[in-house]
C-alpha cells in the first residue's frame, strides 16, 4: 500500500527547512524552528540548513541561523561549511559573517587546505586580504597535496596582476618562500618554471628582506 501524502511529516518539514534556508525565507525558518525542527538537521549530502543558506548566497538567511545558535562549523559530504563555501566562492561578505560569529578556521577542504587555500588558488584578493589582515589563519598549512597557499597561487594562477597581488599579501603576511611542495622544488623554482617573471622577482624581494 502505497503511503499516503503527509506520513512523514518529519521529512517534510525537513525539506520545507531546507528549501527555506536555501530561498532565504525568514518567515519560514523562524516558523518550522519554533515548530522543533532541528536547526543543525543534515540533508542526504550532509548539508545543515544555514549551509544550504550559505551555498545560495542567502547571507540574511546565514545571520538568522547563527543568530538561533546553528553550528556554521558543521562541514558536509565534500568537507564545505558557510565559511569554507565563502572563501571559495569568493563571498566576503559570507566570509566576514562567519569569522566575526567565531568559525573555526582550522577546519580542512576536502583537499587538507584552510579557508585561504582555495582562496588564493582562484584568486579571490578580496577575501585573501581579509583572512590576512583579520584573523589568525595558518599562511603556511601544507595540503594533502603537499602545497601550501602561496605555491597553490603559483601553480594554479596564471601569474597575472591578480595572481602577483596574492602573492604579495602572501609574502607579506608570513608565508615562507622556503616551502617547498612534496618534490621539494621551492616557491621560486615553480614560478621560474612556468615563466612567472613578475612571480619570480616578488619572491626574491621577500626573500631579501628576510635576509636584513
Amino acid at each position: 500500500m502505497n503511503a499516503a501524502k503527509g506520513d512523514h511529516p518529519i521529512h517534510d518539514t525537513l525539506s520545507a527547512l531546507f528549501s527555506a534556508a536555501g530561498s532565504g525565507d525568514i518567515d519560514s525558518i523562524r516558523s518550522l524552528l519554533s515548530a522543533g525542527v532541528d536547526i543543525d538537521a543534515r540533508n542526504r549530502r550532509r548539508e545543515t540548513p544555514v549551509l544550504r543558506a550559505a551555498k545560495e548566497g542567502q547571507l540574511h538567511a546565514v545571520r538568522y541561523f547563527i543568530e538561533a545558535g546553528a553550528d556554521i562549523d558543521l562541514q558536509d559530504e565534500t568537507c564545505l561549511n558557510p565559511f569554507l563555501t565563502g572563501c571559495i566562492s569568493n563571498n566576503l561578505g559570507l566570509v566576514r559573517l562567519t569569522v566575526e560569529a567565531g568559525a573555526d578556521l582550522n577546519r580542512l577542504t576536502r583537499f587538507g587546505g584552510n579557508g585561504l587555500t582555495p582562496a588564493a588558488e582562484k584568486g579571490h584578493v578580496d577575501v585573501v586580504e581579509y583572512l590576512l589582515e583579520s584573523t589568525d589563519i595558518n599562511v603556511n598549512l601544507t595540503n594533502t597535496l603537499g602545497w601550501t597557499a602561496l605555491i597553490e597561487a603559483i601553480i594554479l594562477g596564471d601569474g597575472g596582476p591578480t595572481y602577483q597581488e596574492v602573492v604579495h599579501l602572501l609574502l607579506g603576511h608570513g608565508a615562507d618562500p622556503g616551502l617547498t611542495d612534496e618534490w621539494g622544488v621551492t616557491p621560486r623554482e615553480l614560478a621560474e618554471r612556468r615563466g612567472l617573471t613578475e612571480v619570480v622577482d616578488l619572491i626574491d624581494a621577500a626573500a631579501l628582506a628576510l635576509e636584513q
